[in-house]
């Protein structure tokens, strides 16, 4: 962070602030809409506060959207206990980070390891100061002075908290490279097969150990359990099909910084769809269908067709 002071309300950009502090936000929560609600919240506490008594706005500012990131998270926690089946994030167009100028697509793919679908469920195994402490440590790159002052704990004890969260997401984290060509690619092909309804051409692009996760909400049909196996994935896409017609629409787009699908039924948006893969074979697919999570997607989409993505960068 800059040292530079900033407690002059009228010189100091907070717009530009806000797409760092959405992003930290967002990364706590998995929800857009509260996330904003954090970031609006800071804002007003930092615009009511003292300016001349402010060293710093932005450490200020990052210190107060962590702490009420953290309050927020706990009493999600809370209700996700009660939640219908998986708690996916809210997926989000573009790489995540609002009212910030477009990013091209390098820009977003280059984001995807911090932003995914897979990295923010992997986060879901954290208490809500790991969580904390862990992105802003590995994620926007703080130093321990500035992770210590955002939780309210000593570096020593910061540097515990980080380092037992590596430990804890070791064994999640995603073990195989794969460049965005090859995600690009592997989609496209996968995309194409559900489209026709090719059940061997869908099942030859899954692992046989393959996993899908679904979050319906409680609000649509969605599996409580994970659906496992390659065979029963591609018999599942291949009954939508069979059940659709042509009314399926499936779209290849950049969400949460990571080539990914977007299924319409009737034009309607049905689901959106993240793969993780080895660069040959789909391993995981998270499926978010909860209506409430897709309503930001659906409304930018609504009326009008996605571009084709492009084949390579």
């Amino acid at each position: 962070m800059d040292n530079t002071s900033t407690s002059d309300p009228a010189s100091f950009n907070f717009d530009g602030l806000r797409p760092r502090l959405q992003g930290i936000a967002y990364r706590m929560l998995g929800s857009v809409a509260e996330a904003e609600e954090v970031v609006q919240d800071a804002w007003l506490r930092w615009y009511g506060a003292d300016q001349a008594e402010l060293e710093n706005s932005e450490a200020w500012l990052v210190t107060v959207t962590t702490r009420l990131a953290i309050d927020r998270l706990r009493a999600a926690k809370l209700q996700r206990q009660h939640y219908p089946g998986f708690w996916l994030p809210e997926p989000q167009l573009h790489g995540g980070d609002l009212h910030s100028s477009p990013d091209s697509p390098e820009q977003l793919l280059e984001r995807a390891d911090d932003i995914s679908i897979a990295f923010l469920a992997m986060l879901e195994r954290l208490n809500p100061e790991a969580r904390a402490a862990f992105l802003l440590r590995e994620v926007f790159d703080a130093d321990y002075s500035e992770v210590a002052q955002a939780l309210g704990k000593t570096e020593a004890a910061c540097r515990q908290i980080v380092s037992r969260a590596k430990t804890q997401l070791k064994d999640a984290r995603p073990r195989h490279a794969v460049s965005p060509d090859q995600h690009f690619r592997l989609l496209s092909g996968f995309a194409d097969a559900a489209r026709r309804g090719d059940f061997s051409a869908m099942q030859a692009l899954l692992a046989e150990d393959a996993e899908l996760i679904g979050d319906g909400g409680g609000k649509v049909p969605s599996f409580g359990k994970v659906l496992q196996g390659g065979r029963r994935i591609a018999q599942l896409f291949l009954a939508t099909h069979r059940r659709a017609g042509a009314a399926q629409r499936i779209e290849v787009v950049v969400i949460n910084g990571e080539w990914s699908l977007l299924r319409f039924i009737d034009g309607e948006l049905e689901s959106a769809q993240a793969f993780e893969t080895d660069g040959q074979r789909i391993l995981r697919m998270h499926v978010q269908r909860n209506p409430d999570k897709l309503a930001r997607i659906a409304a930018i989409f609504a009326g009008r067709l996605v571009e084709p993505a492009p084949g390579s960068f």
